[in-house]
């Protein structure tokens, strides 16, 4: 039976965090570890969780001083045991068949390395937008150059296959990562349903899009070291899945 280590930095989101676990105790999958990592909040963060470690799947870690998603991301990453690696971000939320659905994928094709889904947006409040973001049932590198299709708070990585993988500090983080395995040749699978929410808030990347757009260059031609040519193609090809995206 596959284990899952489930990653979540948490930085003032007293309002939004216990939702985010009360979705993984909802999971029907029940083979979980839950690693949350504080980074420093000034607001009742703590507090809320703390109200759940009764649960021993649940650990609570705490960062020295305000550090970052990537440093706690990592820092959860380095306690993990699972053989499968997955994250929520502690404003999100999953549907109780997320790892359930996900887990029998890698059941039934255990050199898959990226299992993910399709999610949905929401307001601040939690309520449904009405927008299901649906990506490709396969993703390979080179279709993943033209826009990150995988969403963090759906992904799972196989741990097992590729070992211990890390987020490194520069803009989409999570994207660089996806990039890393699958350039090696893997392939991420979706499974086809929306298992997720993502909660749009004022703070939220995607409302950021000249940021975005700037990481997303840098990527291609920093990280990637792609040629003026192949950078440019793949912005294009990423501004324009941003507009079917957003539209």
């Amino acid at each position: 039976m596959l284990t899952v280590s489930i990653i979540m930095p948490l930085y003032n989101a007293a309002a939004y965090v216990e939702a985010a676990i009360v979705s993984v105790l909802a999971q029907t999958y029940p083979h979980w570890q839950l690693i949350i990592v504080d980074d420093g909040s000034k607001d009742k963060s703590v507090a809320v969780v703390e109200n759940f470690l009764q649960d021993s799947r649940i650990r609570l870690l705490k960062n020295s001083e305000n550090s970052g998603a990537v440093v706690s991301r990592n820092k959860a990453i380095e306690v993990a045991t699972g053989d499968i690696m997955a994250f929520l971000d502690s404003d999100d939320v999953w549907y109780p068949s997320k790892l359930e659905k996900q887990m029998g994928e890698y059941e039934r094709h255990p050199q898959t390395a990226i299992v993910f889904s399709n999610y949905e947006q929401m307001d601040a409040q939690g309520n449904g937008l009405g927008k299901v973001i649906a990506s490709p049932i396969s993703v390979d590198y080179s279709t993943l150059l033209k826009s990150n299709c995988i969403g963090c708070l759906t992904a799972t990585y196989n741990k097992t296959l590729l070992g211990k993988r890390y987020f490194v500090q520069q803009g989409h983080e999570d994207y660089i990562l996806w990039l890393s395995i699958l350039k090696q040749g893997h392939i991420a699978t979706n499974v086809g349903d929306c298992l997720a929410k993502y909660r749009l808030t004022t703070n939220s990347l995607s409302a950021n899009k000249i940021k975005a757009a700037s990481w997303q260059w840098q990527i291609y031609r920093q990280v990637e070291k792609l040629s003026i040519f192949k950078s440019s193609y793949y912005f294009i090809c990423y501004v324009i899945a941003g507009l079917k995206k957003h539209r």
